[in-house]
């Protein structure tokens, strides 16, 4: 049964854009799969289910194993979190943006944004709580900016 749950909830997060547990839990009783809030939460952990940002800024779960639309979310759910867990400021200067985090954290999140592939960004270096980021033109740092802060804060 857990078998069958667990796989019911990879289809579900895969198909909808499933924003809560109450959501997951309605979704799996109506597909035949009542289940408990702490069962849900058990899953999700054994699953590695994240939640990441979707195309329309909202937060969703997410697996890092997507196919179809979401292939996206493939390489970056991961990438994202570590931007989330790592970077506590960030700051625009011209075609430059300036990303701190919280000690020693730098080189991860460089490697994140590195990772995440942002063709706009022409390169980045890392120290130890901060990472610059280097672009060909204004609007592409500002561009770039809004993204980040939406990955790592949820707003712009």
């Amino acid at each position: 049964m857990k078998f069958k749950r667990q796989a019911k909830i990879l289809e579900l997060i895969n198909d909808y854009n499933i924003e809560t547990q109450d959501e997951l839990a309605e979704r799996l009783s109506n597909s035949g799969f009542p289940s408990t809030q702490a069962t849900i939460s058990r899953d999700i952990k054994q699953l590695k289910i994240l939640k990441v940002l979707n195309s329309e800024n909202r937060y969703k779960y997410a697996t890092t194993a997507f196919e179809g639309d979401n292939k996206e979310y493939m390489t970056d759910a991961k990438f994202y979190n570590i931007l989330k867990e790592t970077v506590v400021n960030t700051d625009i200067a011209k075609n430059l943006i300036l990303v701190k985090t919280y000690p020693g954290m730098a080189h991860a999140a460089g490697s994140a944004i590195d990772n995440i592939n942002f063709s706009e960004v022409v390169g980045t270096i890392a120290g130890d709580d901060t990472v610059l980021l280097v672009f060909a033109t204004d609007e592409n740092a500002n561009l770039i900016l809004d993204k980040l802060r939406k990955i790592i804060f949820g707003k712009e």
